[in-house]
């Protein structure tokens, strides 16, 4: 039973266990050791977003590692995906970042990339967890000039924008392309609208003034009603809200409407499909799609390939099948022929591209695929047994599948952190998946609450 690590690194409130300084120390202490596969120096990069509690985190983790012989690559506020490509840039022996995504301020998170750009396997997140738990380095102690050193790399903002912008053909600009973006006061606040700025584009920014405090506060992916007040009042092609460390990225259409990730991945994923670059004709979405992107993908001859819920999950699938690209509603959207993690710059350029190329507004691109009618129900539930183990349950599921005829889906699972059981269910004709939802949620309230 892991006790540091979730689905997406260490996470908690700052300065309260797990998200401690003493942990922090000892996490970098760990990594290090788990990190010199081989012969000569080693290094390590870190990355933070904006919080005030970066400081303290930063500080431990980089006198944990140097004091098992490892030096330290500081590139102070930077996305994400921007220490996954520096780790590989400056071929260092791992990457972490300090950030806490899009939660509020008060928290942060610590999450590691191996060498190669890639976010670790539950096995090693474990064995870092144990080397911890069991002192097992404790008399590890290198002096003199064997400990480590701290260097700050004044270059790696600049590798990162030559990067981003190696994801567009060398002949597109973004000359006549009028936008909106905004930074979530987080760790792209300075990156993105010069990347922006540099490709043509006239560029608009807010939550680009970072304070510690007011990351993802009112604005960035989780708050986006400033950026869609913002593109109308500008009159913007488009508006793009990223969250806290920038893994993310949310559109708004130039009237103002957020374009749902689904909206997006169809967009994207026909282009790629259209131009012989999506892996083997398959997107890789999550269970929570949309029927309607399965069926905008199936009339293109895409299949779509569903995974549980987290980036993590489609990063997985991907890498184990060989596909090329994968999303999730909330806006995260892996371009592996681009990066190794989910981008919300890289994200942007891509779409951004796709308005150019085509000449057509992001209202138009996200007509691509028309979303079908979908019913969310939550049942406060007293027990989580497997469902497949309450017959009644398991029989009524089967059967909802059924009635729907393959057009529409039956989706029923367990919150991961709350003691609900959710229902959904889509169609195309609502007054049947009404009663699909609510005859499946008479049924589990019988048997669970």
């Amino acid at each position: 039973m892991r006790k540091l690590f979730g689905t997406d690194g260490i996470r908690g409130v700052a300065n309260l266990e797990p998200m401690t300084s003493e942990i922090a120390m000892q996490l970098g202490r760990a990594a290090a050791h788990l990190f010199m596969r081989r012969a000569g120096r080693h290094q390590i990069v870190i990355g933070k977003d904006t919080r005030i509690s970066g400081y303290m985190l930063e500080s431990a983790l980089t006198a944990g590692i140097c004091s098992m012989g490892v030096d330290v690559l500081l590139v102070g506020p930077m996305p994400t995906p921007a220490i996954a490509f520096l780790t590989r840039s400056l071929r260092a022996d791992a990457g972490v970042v300090i950030s806490a995504s899009h939660n509020a301020y008060q928290d942060n998170g610590i999450k590691f990339f191996s060498n190669d750009g890639f976010k670790l396997p539950d096995e090693m997140e474990a064995r870092i967890e144990d080397l911890i738990v069991s002192n097992e380095i404790s008399h590890l102690r290198p002096t003199a000039d064997l400990i480590g050193k701290a260097f700050r790399i004044d270059d790696a903002e600049g590798r990162y924008i030559e990067f981003a912008k190696r994801s567009l053909p060398r002949e597109l600009d973004f000359q006549g392309i009028k936008l909106v973006v905004d930074c979530a006061n987080g760790a792209a606040y300075k990156l993105a609208p010069k990347v922006l700025r540099e490709l043509g584009a006239k560029v608009e920014v807010i939550g680009c003034e970072p304070n510690g405090m007011n990351i993802n506060a009112g604005c960035g992916a989780v708050h986006p009603q400033q950026l869609q007040e913002a593109v109308r009042r500008h009159k913007a092609d488009i508006g793009i809200a990223l969250d806290g460390d920038a893994d993310r990225a949310i559109f708004v259409c130039e009237q103002g409407t957020i374009v749902d990730g689904d909206h997006v991945m169809a967009a994207l994923g026909l282009d790629l499909h259209q131009n012989g670059l999506l892996a083997k004709q398959t997107l890789v979405g999550t269970v929570m799609s949309n029927f309607g992107l399965e069926l905008c993908m199936a009339k293109a001859g895409v299949k779509l390939l569903r995974t549980p819920v987290g980036d993590r999950y489609l990063l997985e699938r991907m890498l184990a099948e060989g596909y090329s690209f994968g999303g999730e509603q909330s806006g995260h959207f892996i371009f592996l022929d681009h990066n190794t993690t989910g981008d919300g710059l890289i994200s942007a350029l891509q779409m951004i591209s796709l308005m150019k190329r085509t000449g057509k507004p992001l209202s138009e691109l996200a007509q691509a695929m028309s979303a079908v009618p979908q019913i969310l129900l939550n049942i406060t539930v007293k027990q989580k047994p497997k469902l497949e183990s309450v017959p009644d349950i398991d029989r009524a599921i089967r059967e909802s599948e059924r009635r729907l005829n393959g057009n529409g889906r039956v989706l029923v699972r367990y919150s991961g952190t709350e003691p609900l059981l959710r229902i959904m269910v889509e169609g195309e004709q609502d007054a049947v998946i009404k009663e699909v939802a609510e005859d499946l949620a008479r049924l589990v309230r019988t048997h669970l609450t």
